[in-house]
């Protein structure tokens, strides 16, 4: 499934990589939730990641509304953007909350 089509559906997100937990490779703490969707697959074989964005406490897993889609351009590794559903961020403030990460990578935003 493409990875657009995503948007504006309520998901639930599984927090592996709750907010100020290490990254288990790399030197990097991580400034908000970061999980996945159970059940699907991204391009890299993996479940499909989701930044919880508007979540200021660690958490073990989140219903939001995933309200865009980050597309790496290269890597085949989209990323979801699920925030509470009273919430909205513009393209910029997504920028700016996964930059910590996201820098990495050349990538679009669609929302």
């Amino acid at each position: 499934m493409d990875s657009k089509n995503y948007i504006g559906k309520i998901v639930k997100v599984k927090i592996d990589r709750p907010l100020g937990s290490k990254h288990p490779k790399f030197d990097m703490i991580y400034p908000v939730n970061y999980g996945y969707i159970p059940g699907t697959i991204s391009g890299d074989g993996e479940e499909l990641d989701a930044y919880v964005l508007g979540v200021f406490a660690p958490i073990k897993e989140f219903t939001g509304k995933c309200i865009a889609v980050i597309k790496r351009l290269n890597d085949n590794d989209d990323k979801l953007i699920v925030v509470p559903e009273d919430k909205r961020y513009t393209k910029e403030q997504i920028r700016a909350l996964t930059e910590f990460q996201e820098r990495y990578f050349k990538s679009e935003i669609f929302s």
